[in-house]
């Protein structure tokens, strides 16, 4: 097995698009290619994964321990020829000053050789120190290539080679040219997901054909070869012992929803849950289940079509009303307030939740969230006693809720770091739901799965 880190100096360097035209192109040349992506992200692994053929996996060191952070690399390896890991922001951004959960440190984790994308615009002469300055910053980490991007041109990209050159002992990997028609639509939570892309394919087969044609393939694959994978850690408390259910969890998969972990839902299954997708703008009725799952995406973009499926909305209110065990994040929970507006336009919901949901222009909620668990929730506790280990998560929200209360009693979270639904508290709960802007992770201690499907077992019995 082989690893290759793809890092950028910041944001905005057109590493994802490139880190997708990579995996597809690999991919096309044989390789058994494992995609994984830094930190706390759906749509970027929505877009390895469907690159690569197979799922996506996050590494993230602030939501799970460095003995997970191994077992999932390793266990997701087993049987691949190659890891493909795609950073986060910068190569050197990350959540403190010692830049402990950066790119840096996870490439150095992992012991994965970075090849750094740049953004060339406007950029000649002063690469060279840029370069410099990266190499020398961290010395634990191989910068074993670089990607010229955004380039202007033949003439700027012959300058730009042999400023490299000059100065430095990094390999050009290739030059991409600016090109509009490489670029994803992107939108206030960054490009749009693949689940909502109609021509997402043709989106992939271009960038692949750009990759074979200005990038050194054999060259990455040899700099990928010559990477040493860290010993695998076996995990604590390993899933074998775990119960075994006999459950059906209906879980919304459609251009609304679709920001799931697949670890997680891999967890689900080793529970011997099955999970039956619903289309929440299509089906007019809920299939029969003993549990639903309304997880994150963008429903404010298909509010209306929402709104038309009075039937599906209906049912979704009817079965919370009835006490049928429900979690709902971020986009869920949206989807179960009484309105939802957007760009002057209102729409109904769901209704469930008494408050309104509003979009903003800015950020309401966003980054890394620390909760503790106020015992009010509809969730079981597995563990021999009350756990007050904080739950590390994570938020992305542009919209608020409106009107709702601010009653502690009715919330399962503390925010003691994070933004959450007012502020101060998140996971509403009412009856047998449980709905808050926190994306969870089955991680670090975190076994929401486990205390979800052990909620739905316990109504089903």
């Amino acid at each position: 097995m082989s690893a290759i880190y793809i890092s950028a100096a910041h944001k905005s360097s057109g590493k994802t698009t490139l880190s997708i035209g990579l995996v597809r192109a690999l991919v096309e040349r044989g390789i058994l290619l494992q995609p994984f992506k830094k930190g706390p992200d759906y749509i970027d692994p929505l877009w390895l994964s469907a690159a690569a053929g197979r799922v996506c996996y996050n590494l993230d060191f602030y939501t799970q321990s460095r003995e997970e952070i191994l077992h999932s690399y390793a266990s997701y390896l087993a049987g691949k020829e190659m890891a493909l890991i795609e950073g986060n922001k910068g190569l050197f951004d990350g959540v403190d000053i010692e830049g402990s959960n950066s790119n840096a440190a996870m490439a150095a984790f992992l012991k994965a050789p970075v090849v750094l994308v740049i953004n060339c615009r406007g950029m000649t002469r002063g690469i060279a120190p840029l370069l410099l300055g990266y190499q020398a910053f961290d010395r634990q980490i191989e910068i074993a290539g670089v990607i010229l991007n955004q380039v202007g041109g033949g003439r700027h990209q012959s300058k730009l080679i042999r400023v490299v050159e000059h100065y430095t002992d990094i390999p050009v990997l290739g030059a991409v040219q600016a090109d509009d028609r490489l670029q994803i639509v992107e939108r206030h939570l960054g490009l749009i997901p693949s689940n909502e892309n109609s021509s997402s394919e043709a989106v992939i087969a271009r960038l692949a054909e750009t990759v074979r044609q200005n990038i050194d393939l054999e060259r990455v694959i040899e700099i990928a070869a010559g990477s040493t994978l860290p010993e695998s850690i076996s995990r604590q408390g390993s899933h074998d012992s775990s119960p075994s259910y006999r459950l059906k969890i209906g879980i919304a998969r459609d251009r609304a929803f679709g920001f799931y972990y697949p670890d997680d839902l891999d967890r689900f299954r080793s529970l011997g849950v099955e999970l039956v997708s619903i289309d929440t703008l299509k089906d007019t009725r809920l299939p029969e289940m003993d549990g639903l799952f309304l997880g994150g995406g963008f429903p404010e973009t298909a509010m209306e079509a929402l709104q038309a499926n009075a039937s599906m909305r209906q049912a979704v209110a009817d079965y919370i009303e009835r006490g049928g065990p429900v979690y709902a994040e971020c986009g869920g929970l949206m989807y179960l307030t009484r309105t939802l507006t957007w760009q002057g336009k209102k729409c109904r919901m769901v209704g469930v939740i008494p408050a309104d949901t509003l979009m903003h222009d800015k950020p309401q909620g966003r980054g890394y969230v620390r909760l503790r668990d106020t015992g009010r929730g509809p969730w079981p506790d597995l563990q021999e006693e009350a756990s007050s280990e904080a739950i590390h998560a994570h938020e992305f929200h542009y919209s608020s809720l409106v009107g709702l209360e601010g009653d502690q009693r009715r919330f399962a979270y503390q925010v003691m770091r994070g933004t959450g639904i007012d502020g101060r508290y998140d996971g509403y709960v009412y009856k047998n739901l449980l709905a808050s802007y926190a994306h969870m992770r089955s991680v670090g201690g975190n076994n929401w799965v486990e205390r979800f499907v052990a909620q739905v077992n316990a109504c089903k019995y």
